[in-house]
């Protein structure tokens, strides 16, 4: 029977499923939707993790319908989630609340007394501290629900709970968990100071692994459940961002890809730990052994885009092709993108976004081109903190939903000053790099052999005749943020 692998990636709106042959291409895939988080309170953001258990099941069980022979064969399992998720298990394994997610900024109050007491964290985890990082929601828990808290017997992971489920073992690999704050990120191990700082200890943690080594076996029901025979190991696997480098070939230093999705993510691989906490930069593990990678992280992508088309009833697709038919270089209105607080550059949960320039001539096309715009202007930001921390990056591979829109790219391009290479169309995200770390953990292959680049369908330009009024324009939005700061304190 040919061998194949199986790349499970857990994302907030759904689980997909993606199986690969031997050489690496895609059979198929399937997905399944979860139910949308709720928010309890204003900037509070949660999911019941029996939820991502529920889609897990559903995309494999589909996808074995679909492939029953390709499913039958699969050797190596790896996985891929969204990160920094708190999900608490009690006795028993019982989920003790709902998981608090990645985006969720209850604990600023917390962040600010774990740097407090910790004067080296910095050092240590390479990372400020951020509300949306896993530490400072424990010490959120600890302060506001004690009784929880108290009952805690391990602190996982989405993807990490996902494994324990599949597998019956606690592991965790080096990029999911430097997203934590309680990672010393150099050493890739976990800090003690960092978890006593939040009123744990490593045994409420799961064991380490690399990303492309084996973390547990699938069980054997199962394994019988989608018919799979013989041993299937399931691999470290990736935080969501670290799975796309490896789906796209970008664990090499100096390779990087630009993403618009949901958030906005500018990553590139590192040969060392390279820090910069004053412009917010996350400094990480990498999935791959022995290399780290840099991301500025921006909170609302085309989540901006999403909720202009909300607010104005049009789609988003429809807002983005009206900006690109009426474009002829920077516009009067300007957007700042921080409808859900910000990370890169600023650390602020509490930012907000703005509109400043409006008149009688603004229409949906043109506010459509202004968010366009401001959310390049965040990338803009994101790479001006990564040169901060000596990090010099080559061309550009974009992924994500926005990637589809020409002029989007165009932006990018001639902000970044930066060639732009769109793959030829193909599944380059989390699901491929998973499924590319379990065929390396099942078969021992090397990384670099196996998490090659795709084939580029074309490669967007920077236009030179309007960099410099961009970069008018950029200063104009960098002074706005200090000065709608300045008047909400």
């Amino acid at each position: 029977m040919t061998a194949s692998y199986l790349g499970i990636d857990i994302g907030t709106s759904g689980v997909k499923a993606l199986l690969i042959d031997e050489a690496g291409r895609v059979i198929g895939d399937a997905t399944a939707a979860s139910a949308e988080p709720v928010r309890p309170q204003p900037g509070w953001s949660e999911q019941d993790p029996a939820d991502w258990w529920r889609a897990t099941l559903e995309a494999i069980d589909a996808l074995a319908k679909l492939h029953p022979q390709a499913v039958a064969g699969v050797r190596g399992i790896g996985l891929s989630g969204h990160m920094h998720g708190a999900t608490l298990l009690g006795g028993g394994d019982e989920v003790l609340r709902p998981c608090i997610l990645w985006n969720d900024g209850r604990s600023a109050a917390e962040c600010a007394e774990l740097e407090a007491a910790v004067p080296d964290l910095h050092q240590i985890a390479g990372n400020l501290a951020m509300p949306g990082f896993t530490g400072p929601k424990i010490a959120w828990v600890r302060k506001h629900e004690p009784d929880i808290f108290e009952k805690i017997e391990k602190v996982l992971l989405p993807k990490a709970y996902i494994r324990l489920l599949l597998t019956g073992e606690y592991a965790e690999d080096m990029s999911d968990a430097a997203g934590t704050l309680w990672l010393d990120v150099a050493k890739r191990d976990w800090s003690d100071t960092l978890l006593k700082a939040t009123g744990l200890d490593r045994a409420k943690m799961p064991r380490l692994v690399e990303g492309s080594e084996v973390s547990g076996s699938l069980k054997g029901e199962l394994a019988e459940r989608w018919g799979m025979s013989g041993s299937v190991v399931v691999a470290g696997g990736a935080g969501d961002n670290a799975a796309s480098a490896c789906g796209i070939g970008a664990i090499r230093p100096g390779e990087g890809f630009v993403s618009l999705g949901t958030s906005g993510v500018l990553f590139v691989s590192n040969d060392r730990f390279r820090p910069n906490t004053e412009g917010a930069v996350h400094a990480f593990c990498h999935a791959v052994p022995g290399t780290w990678h840099q991301m500025g992280v921006i909170l609302s992508a085309t989540d901006s885009l999403n909720w202009l088309g909300h607010i104005t009833g049009q789609k988003p697709a429809d807002l983005a092709g009206a900006a690109e038919a009426q474009y002829s270089g920077p516009g009067e209105e300007i957007f700042l993108p921080y409808l859900s607080g910000e990370r890169t550059p600023h650390n602020n949960a509490a930012a907000r976004g703005s509109f400043v320039g409006l008149s009688h001539n603004s229409n949906p096309a043109r506010l459509a081109q202004a968010v366009m715009e401001g959310v390049s202007f965040a990338v803009r930001d994101c790479q001006r903190v990564l040169a901060d921390a000596g990090t010099s990056i080559g061309r550009l591979l974009a992924v994500g939903g926005g990637s589809r829109s020409n002029l989007w790219l165009r932006m990018l391009a001639t902000n970044l000053d930066t060639e732009i290479a769109l793959p030829e169309d193909g599944d380059f995200g989390g699901a491929l790099g998973a499924a590319r770390l379990g065929l390396c953990a099942a078969t021992g292959a090397d990384p670099s052999e196996v998490m090659t680049m795709p084939a580029i369908k074309t490669v967007i330009a920077p236009e030179r005749d309007l960099q410099q009024a961009y970069s008018d324009h950029y200063a104009r939005y960098r002074a706005l943020y200090t000065a709608i700061e300045e008047t909400r304190r």
